[in-house]
């Protein structure tokens, strides 16, 4: 009855939205609403791959975005939860989501302190895109965080001439649900339109309890004159996910595949129960103001203030914790003193990020040139509480923290990067940034320093400033309107991450990262066949990775590494058989290594009394963990009189969970494939129906595409002279087997 009522509502507001306007012409032109800084076209010489709101819509079920760009050349995808909702993440030419940056309309969108980008807080964002440029290497300069392996730039969609209304839903395994209702003004007058959008997500997860609730908004309203334009923007949602952050065994592998251990209650060693609460709950709403104005033909200026609001918290069941990691005084519980109890911790985020961002365009007859820049600042307040002690005989404050620390950050950068044509489609290209970081992060940490003398929650006491000069230089050859060969160099730099900071020494602050790129392609189009070739190698200095060494406190921390490097070659090809009939494939075939690489594992005898010793072993050179030497695409898509259907398939080779190329440590390679097929039809008063059903995993393989491992060495009756025996533990995310989702898409 409820879905008959909102159906019903929206044709109603379609009709009403077609009826009480003058019809707008179809033929109208709107001027580019904003020209991207951040773009690279078929003269920049660097490797991207656009995706349209087309493909965008042929895959936009309900799944998180890493999922809809899968299939893009050397796209790796993840999900905690097994089925692509809730928390999941991409990894490009072996580079994670941390080396990625993301922008959209310019504007940046990686978190200033973890680096990365948090899909669930932005759920069903592919709903309101227009198109994503994704670039591999180091790209063209942008805007935010270093693009140290990718950048994926997107656009959000462009105001509708005419009005529209558009219902679509979507159902399947594991309880897997989206529902978006979208609404457009058309022209309203001669110069204001308006779009706005809601949205709701939800699945239960492959794995057990990995559920995810999500609901967002998007919203814009433009004016748009002859020469000028002025957007506001507003996007946003809330999210409310259930820990599935923690791996299984290779036995639960093989036994238990959908167990999730995330909020174990256990009492003397066994599992007992699960915490209800282990929840993750996050609202995030993005404001963007775009302004853009066209002075004439050579010249324009686009420019933008942004500002995210972010505030949210998870809570964690922690069994047999020490009460003084938590400011809490052991208590008397039957005539003994109990210094370890289980308890609930609630950690809570406060965040706010703001800036302006700016391009000026110039294009003449052989020269395109553009200025831009921003400055941006972010500031996050992190706290901690312990809600709930089990058996406490005290006095549990409800507004007990045991631990309080801000995190700011500045950063300001200007770009110039100009495209000269110098003969007959011969340009090149000159690209110079310079970006300034200061960051400092200051207060209590989450965490006990048994180091100390007394012993105390950890002080933070970060003040450090960057200064990095990028410069990128190429050339671009159009041999004919066939033919396109071009190279490039290119450097990128990149600051430390909070967890590179607050999980190394104390003591030790981490260096930047520093990368040096390298690109060679070329590009055919003949006819019906196109196809394209890019070498890249990608040099790093000082690259941070996790080496097995343990922080004063135990815990496993990120080192710079001095000399590693990426190398490979990425193909291209694709050929329309016939109107009706495309086939695409892409290949990355690459070798990536660090060089004279020393790992270390924790030593432990027989009565585990010596846990933070360690050893050094030298490996010497040995592959980047998670960096697959080959990764397989293809799509093979049919689309005849309204009946479309994709096949899209990916092998995976195999990844190492850390740097020590132990095969134990490892994921299997993998070969996946999905079907979707979809049918668009149309009735009176509606523009178009599209009915289908995506079939994933289309062969039920068992796979995996994230873990994580630390290994450990183990002495012969606690011998530290004897040879010790590397040993691991190794934890696994399984991915959902077969599964289904069908959708409905009422377009009016």
């Amino acid at each position: 009855m409820k879905k008959t009522i909102i159906l019903a509502a929206t044709i109603a507001c379609g009709s009403m939205l077609a009826t009480a306007q003058q019809q707008a012409s179809d033929t109208l032109r709107l001027k580019e609403v904003e020209v991207l800084a951040t773009r690279a076209s078929s003269n920049t010489p660097v490797a991207y791959t656009n995706v349209s709101k087309r493909q965008i819509e042929a895959n936009n079920h309900g799944l998180d975005m890493p999922q809809l760009l899968q299939f893009t050349p050397g796209m790796l995808t993840t999900s905690d939860a097994g089925a692509g909702v809730g928390y999941t993440s991409m990894r490009v030419r072996g580079t994670d989501a941390t080396r990625i940056n993301v922008t959209i309309n310019d504007i940046p969108v990686n978190d200033s302190e973890s680096h990365s980008v948090f899909w669930v807080n932005t759920p069903d964002l592919a709903s309101s895109l227009r198109d994503v440029q994704i670039q591999r290497g180091v790209g063209t300069s942008t805007n935010g965080s270093g693009a140290f392996g990718a950048s994926v730039n997107m656009r959000l969609q462009a105001p509708a001439v005419t009005p529209y209304a558009e219902l679509s839903g979507s159902y399947g395994s594991y309880n897997t649900n989206k529902e978006t209702f979208r609404v457009g003004t058309g022209r309203l007058g001669e110069h204001w339109m308006a779009d706005a959008r809601v949205s709701h997500i939800s699945s239960d997860g492959y794995r057990d309890r990995a559920s995810a609730s999500m609901i967002s908004y998007f919203a814009q309203l433009g004016y748009y004159g002859d020469r000028t334009s002025l957007r506001f923007i507003s996007f946003g949602g809330k999210e409310d996910t259930y820990h599935a952050w923690d791996g299984i065994s290779r036995d639960d592998l093989k036994n238990n595949r959908t167990y999730n251990p995330n909020g174990e209650i256990k009492h003397d060693g066994v599992v007992t129960g699960f915490y209800d609460d282990q929840k993750d709950i996050y609202k995030q709403f993005n404001y963007q103001l775009i302004f853009d104005h066209r002075f004439n033909n050579n010249w324009r200026l686009n420019a933008a203030l942004h500002y995210t609001d972010g505030y949210g918290y998870y809570q964690e069941y922690k069994n047999a914790r020490t009460l003084t990691e938590y400011s809490l005084e052991p208590f008397e519980l039957n005539g003994e003193k109990v210094k370890k109890s289980s308890l609930v911790r609630k950690k809570i985020l406060d965040s706010g990020f703001g800036g302006g961002i700016f391009s000026i365009h110039y294009t003449g007859n052989k020269l395109y040139s553009v200025l831009g820049g921003g400055f941006n600042k972010y500031s996050n307040n992190h706290h901690g509480k312990v809600i709930w002690v089990e058996n406490y005989l005290g006095t549990l404050d409800p507004s007990h923290e045991y631990y309080r620390n801000k995190g700011k950050k500045t950063e300001f950068n200007i770009y110039w990067k100009n495209n000269y044509n110098i003969w007959k489609g011969l340009s090149a290209y000159v690209d110079l940034q310079y970006r300034h970081i200061g960051y400092t992060i200051k207060g209590v940490n989450d965490k006990w320093d048994w180091t100390a003398s007394p012993e105390h929650m950890q002080i933070l006491d970060v003040d450090d400033t960057f200064n990095f000069f990028n410069p990128k230089v190429g050339v671009n050859w159009r041999i004919n309107s066939g033919n396109r060969v071009y190279a490039s160099f290119g450097v990128a730099q990149k600051e430390p991450t909070r967890n590179n900071y607050n999980d190394g020494p104390l003591t030790v602050h981490p260096k930047a990262e520093k990368l040096y790129d390298w690109e060679l392609g070329y590009v055919l189009r003949a006819g019906n066949f196109d196809a394209g070739i890019n070498l890249y190698y990608m040099k790093y200095k000082d690259q941070l990775v996790l080496n097995g060494k343990l922080n004063e406190i135990g815990e496993l921390m990120s080192e710079n590494v001095p000399d590693s490097y990426r190398c490979g070659i990425e193909l291209m090809a694709g050929y329309q058989f016939a109107s009706w009939l495309r086939w695409d494939v892409n290949a990355t075939l690459s070798r990536n290594i660090i060089k004279n690489y020393v790992g270390y594992v924790s030593d432990y005898d027989d009565h585990w009394d010596e846990m933070w010793t360690q050893t050094a072993i030298e490996k010497g050179n040995t592959t980047i963990a998670f960096s697959p030497s080959a990764i397989l695409n293809s799509v093979l898509a049919f689309s005849y009189k309204g009946f479309e259907a994709q096949l899209q398939s990916q092998y995976v080779s195999r990844q190492y969970l850390d740097n020590f190329e132990n095969k134990d440590d490892s994921l299997d390679p993998y070969f996946v494939s999905n079907l979707n097929l979809a049918y668009t039809f149309k009735l009176p008063h509606v523009k178009a129906i599209t009915a289908g059903v995506t079939f994933y995993n289309l062969f039920n393989a068992k796979y995996e595409t994230n873990g994580y491992s630390q290994t450990a060495a183990v002495y012969t009756d606690g011998d530290k002279s004897s040879t010790p025996t590397l040993v691991s533990d190794p934890r696994f995310y399984p991915m959902a087997g077969f599964n289904v989702l069908g959708h409905l898409t009422f377009k009016f």
